[in-house]
């Protein structure tokens, strides 16, 4: 917890921040930067990849500093994703720690890691509750944005994803309603709901006790972050501690509220699963949610090699045995971008399947084609009211041409 509090100073381009009595500043601000604070965390001691500086990105007006992780050897074409760090926290600390980096190498995609500035905010936390950083165009939220696009034109890449923890979760929010048109899909881990605050005293009452809307409250306040979109909004998916006592859980059920009256979908759960052990609900096919029981504030994570493990517990990103990014990636359908895609059959010879049904991930669960893991996994995937086929092959039913496995 700081000793003292220090107004944040106002960086290249930035605004100087609102005016408060010095005593409102003092007490409320040292509760909410405590509140949020994250202890920083060190790369493991073993020799692993780190994410490098990016600079001349563009006109930067939230006075970011980008750095990015590409795997060797990645190819034109592949994702973006963005990772946002939790208050105290950096770039290069959070990339080591939650496992994104590892899973980039596996899946195939790019990782913009953004970094706040003591600068802007002296518990480096993202300005989630400015709202001349979370406008669409405008401060912090345009320097994301710029990072995504110059990320893209290195790259060629066509879709991009934006994740977050605790203040970092909040300005996913911001990133998802301001810019539907940039990202496909997030995911908001221990955050807020867009525009649930415009100060920093409204913002620590948004943590804790929490703010309660309606659903259609909360949604027009991302309807109103682009007035003019009409297209398909971004999956979202939102994590959050049974027991967290900085966010409050409460949260995650106004950010279900919120994404799912903006994704059009109401607030009855289609799917009510476990996964890993723990509550799973997927609303619509667009926004699910985990409850992770016991858990307090921080990122999931699994450290080991398995395919479903990542990660490395440290101050606030904690081993509860469910890998969050891992999930991520599975729930945003890129998580087949490292398996070769199979080759056409040639005309005239004969399938490694003998049959083929269409249905979406229930249908098929209901047929007995598939297992519960296997109808998570392939909801994940496709979507849970999206038909796709399976092949029946030898070794079972699968959603792979080639036979290989879910």
């Amino acid at each position: 917890m700081p000793s003292h509090v220090v107004e944040p100073a106002a960086g290249p381009g930035r605004r100087p921040a609102a005016a408060l009595t010095a005593a409102v500043a003092a007490g409320v601000t040292v509760l909410l930067l405590a509140a949020l604070s994250v202890v920083a965390m060190s790369s493991p001691a073993r020799a692993e990849p780190t994410p490098g500086e990016v600079t001349g990105f563009g006109s930067n007006p939230g006075n970011l500093r980008m750095f990015r992780y590409e795997p060797p050897g990645l190819t034109g074409g592949r994702p973006v994703v963005v990772a946002l760090h939790g208050c105290t926290q950096n770039a290069s600390g959070y990339a080591a720690a939650t496992g994104w980096m590892r899973l980039a190498d596996t899946y195939r995609f790019a990782v913009v890691f953004p970094q706040q500035q003591t600068a802007n905010n002296m518990n480096a936390c993202f300005n989630w509750f400015e709202a001349g950083d979370t406008r669409r165009d405008s401060g912090e939220a345009l320097s994301i944005k710029q990072m995504v696009d110059r990320t893209k034109r290195d790259h060629g890449s066509t879709s991009a994803y934006v994740s977050g923890l605790s203040a970092g979760g909040g300005m996913t929010s911001a990133m998802l309603a301001a810019y539907p048109d940039v990202f496909s899909g997030g995911g908001v881990i221990a955050g807020l709901p867009h525009g649930c605050a415009n100060s920093v005293s409204s913002a620590f009452s948004c943590m804790s006790p929490g703010v309660n809307k309606s659903p259609a409250e909360w949604g027009d306040k991302v309807r109103a972050a682009f007035p003019a979109y009409v297209g398909q909004r971004p999956k979202v998916s939102i994590w959050h501690g049974t027991t967290d006592s900085t966010v409050q859980p409460m949260n995650a059920t106004e950010l279900m509220e919120q994404f799912t009256d903006a994704n059009g979908t109401d607030q009855t759960p289609d799917t009510t699963d476990t996964v890993g052990g723990y509550p799973h609900r997927v609303y619509g096919g667009t926004v699910e949610t985990y409850r992770i029981t016991g858990m307090g504030h921080g990122q999931p994570v699994d450290p080991g090699t398995g395919p479903a493990q990542c990660g490395t517990a440290a101050a606030y990103v904690l081993d509860v045995n469910i890998c969050s990014a891992y999930h991520l990636v599975r729930f945003w359908g890129i998580d087949d971008s490292a398996s070769p895609t199979p080759a056409p059959t040639p005309t005239g010879t004969t399938p490694p399947y003998s049959d083929t049904a269409t249905g979406t991930a229930t249908d098929h669960y209901v047929a007995r084609r598939v297992t519960v893991t296997e109808y998570n996994r392939l909801g994940a995937a496709h979507g849970y009211t999206t038909p796709f086929t399976l092949y029946r092959c030898e070794s079972g039913w699968t959603d792979k041409a080639d036979c290989s496995p879910i």
